[in-house]
C-alpha cells in the first residue's frame, strides 16, 4: 500500500482545511485507517482514526469536536476535515494504514505517507 496525503496549507486561526490521504492497493478497506501529527521537536502524536467501514471513529481530546475522519473506499481515500484550527495545530500531518493491536498508538502502523504542513497562524 502507498499513501499520498495532500491538502495542507497556511490558515489563520479559526479557518479550515481538508486532509485527503489517497491510497494504491487493493486492500485498502480492509484496514483501519489513521491520521497523526509531529510538530517540531516533538512527538508524533495520534489525531484521528477510522475503522475499515466508517462505522467508528477515534479522536485525540485535543481535536475532538474539531476535527472529522471520513473515509471512501470506493475511492481509496481517507479524509481529514479539520475546522476551527489553533496554533498549536500547526504540524506535519501523516495517514497511515493500521496493522492491528491499539488504534491510537503510532507502532501499530505501517505504510505512512509522506505527510502534508498545515501551518496556522494567530
Amino acid at each position: 500500500v502507498q499513501l499520498q496525503a495532500s491538502g495542507g496549507g497556511l490558515v489563520q486561526a479559526g479557518g479550515s482545511l481538508r486532509l485527503s490521504c489517497a491510497a494504491s492497493g487493493r486492500t485498502f478497506s480492509r484496514h483501519s485507517m489513521g491520521w497523526f501529527r509531529q510538530a517540531p521537536g516533538k512527538e508524533r502524536e495520534f489525531v484521528a482514526a477510522i475503522n475499515w467501514s466508517g462505522t467508528s471513529t477515534y479522536y485525540a481530546d485535543s481535536v475532538k469536536g474539531r476535527f472529522t475522519i471520513s473515509r471512501d473506499n470506493a475511492k481509496n481515500t481517507v479524509y481529514l476535515q479539520m475546522n476551527s484550527l489553533k496554533p498549536e495545530d500547526t504540524a506535519v500531518y501523516y495517514c497511515a494504514t493500521q496493522l492491528g493491536g491499539d488504534i491510537y498508538s503510532p507502532l501499530q502502523y505501517g505504510y505512512w505517507g509522506q505527510g502534508t504542513q498545515v501551518t496556522v497562524s494567530s
